[in-house]
């Protein structure tokens, strides 16, 4: 599915990244791009490398090997948290804290208006736990969190592990038109997604993982054509080329 019009340059450029747990490469010569304004979906089941695979590209991991590149600069380890902000899967921050507080915490780190504060709330229908505890919250208010965090900082592109993790079918729904309406305003996403159906609706392009290494990248029409599965679901698609 193409959301966008024509491409832009990729800002974004991930080439031949390789995390190796002793000799077995979990993530292996992985490349890939992104541009302003896209949602790019990183598609595989649990154990694909998705995972490890971001935290290899924000940092939080050291790669054996490859380069994350920023507008054609390399980034170091460091300089990827300027513009890469990474929502893990699970994490529950300042777990004793309420919602609002720590809301209004990442709002002044960032020094965010009160009024945008006030949007990024609404936008993820977070009003009804404001004032629960964090490690009260349910997973799917939980990720409402992490999103809102996200949509508050500064940075560039956001990369998120399972988004739509715990949310039924109409909060799916809503969090995809909150994520396209900041791509654009020309933010890039980069999800790791293993439910297809939802990957289908969100992402401009999509990179097929599996055991760790690409085995396939383009917008949904692009690897049809490449499995010669002219009306094949993601799914199908999937299973043609892994």
């Amino acid at each position: 599915m193409s959301h966008g019009g024509e491409k832009s340059a990729p800002l974004l450029r991930v080439t031949d990244l390789t995390k190796r747990y002793g000799d077995e490469p979990v993530v292996d010569r992985v490349t890939f791009c992104a541009s302003a304004g896209e949602v790019v979906g990183i598609i595989g089941p649990n154990g694909a490398g998705k995972t490890t695979l971001l935290e290899t590209v924000v940092g939080l991991l050291s790669a054996d090997s490859g380069e994350v590149l920023w507008r054609g600069e390399v980034l170091s380890p460091p300089q990827r948290r300027n513009v890469l902000f990474y929502l893990p899967d699970g994490v529950r921050p300042y777990r004793d804290q309420t919602t609002s507080q720590v809301i209004f915490f990442f709002a002044g780190v960032y020094r965010r208006p009160e009024a945008e504060t006030a949007a990024a709330i609404a936008s993820v229908g977070l009003a009804p736990v404001l004032h629960k505890r964090v490690h009260a919250l349910s997973k799917g208010y939980n990720r409402r969190l992490l999103l809102a965090l996200g949509l508050l900082t500064p940075h560039p592109i956001l990369l998120m592990d399972e988004p739509f993790d715990g949310f039924d079918l109409r909060q799916t729904r809503e969090i995809i038109e909150v994520l396209r309406g900041q791509a654009a305003r020309g933010r890039i996403f980069i999800l790791a997604i293993h439910q297809l159906a939802d990957a289908e609706r969100v992402c401009d392009r999509l990179i097929l993982l599996a055991g760790g290494r690409v085995r396939g990248v383009g917008t949904l029409d692009e690897l049809r054509a490449r499995s010669a599965r002219t009306a094949a679901s993601l799914e199908d698609i999937f299973l043609a080329l892994t």
